[in-house]
């Protein structure tokens, strides 16, 4: 890959979130050295040339940065986390690809090969402390379930099941409103995941990465607080917003069967036709 696309250095099309619809990537970022302020734009390039390239172009989710240390690798993937969401500006490195085709795997869109894209592109200084610690205000809000720690920087909330598109514009836009007023306790959070199942997303890091990243349409399922559209970039002053909850065209979950566990367990007892297999 850094021989096909100049300027990169590193990608990892991430298991846990199912390959395609996440991919992390490191580039460089070398166009101004001299800029006195540090923000993405050789990165850009080589988004736009990631996405054109092969299998690399089925990123549903691209999130992008370049570290001048080279001290970070997307092959760790919560440290990999942890330096992004640390820099990035909502107001500025959300670059979204509408009315795209999708790779077929993936269920998340409108239709067959139908969906859209995102780059998350950050560079530069630390802007933010990623908080650990549930915002108390949040128990003032009826209408969420329940809350926990995805990772640092990342909340999870629950609310009520997805129904349908009009619904989730009123429910989030009730959130919007509300968390509009608290963008100063929001501060050190970049991100919140709408899910399902709060404690589920918040127990172990794959489990964030696959909730987030297959549930969601970008162009239809991310929000912000503080959202605006200026020249027709979308932003957000405050957190971002993921709706990642089970939508009514996503595929069913694959549940193991206990009944069936049961029947193939038999196999590996002493006395079963796979009991010696291995030894």
């Amino acid at each position: 890959m850094q021989k096909e696309i100049p300027g990169l250095k590193e990608v990892n099309a991430v298991d846990a979130a199912g390959v395609h619809p996440l991919l992390l990537a490191i580039g460089s970022e070398r166009y101004t050295p001299y800029a006195q302020t540090k923000q993405p734009a050789e990165l850009l390039t080589i988004a736009n040339h990631v996405l054109g390239t092969g299998q690399l172009s089925l990123a549903k989710f691209l999130f992008i940065t370049a570290d001048d240390q080279n001290k970070v690798s997307t092959h760790h993937i919560a440290d990999y986390f942890h330096f992004v969401l640390e820099r990035i500006d909502w107001r500025r490195d959300v670059h979204f690809h509408t009315q795209t085709t999708m790779d077929t795997l993936d269920y998340s869109g409108t239709g067959l090969n139908t969906g859209s894209k995102v780059v998350f592109a950050a560079y530069g200084e630390k802007r933010r402390t990623l908080g650990t610690q549930i915002p108390s205000f949040l128990n003032a809000f009826s209408f969420i379930k329940s809350a926990a720690i995805a990772i640092p920087g990342v909340l999870a909330v629950q609310l009520s099941s997805f129904e349908n598109y009009e619904q989730a514009n009123k429910e989030i836009e009730q959130l919007q409103q509300e968390l509009n007023h608290y963008q100063e306790e929001l501060k050190e959070f970049a991100m919140i995941i709408i899910c399902d199942d709060a404690a589920f997303v918040g127990a172990e890091l794959n489990n964030f990465l696959w909730i987030s990243f297959t549930r969601c349409n970008p162009s239809h399922d991310i929000y912000g607080v503080g959202s605006f559209i200026k020249n027709k970039h979308w932003g957000c002053t405050g957190p971002l917003i993921i709706d990642a909850r089970i939508k009514p065209h996503h595929a069913p979950p694959l549940i193991l069967d206990p009944e069936v566990e049961k029947r193939i367990d038999r196999l590996w007892e002493k006395g079963g036709s796979l009991y010696n297999w291995g030894k």
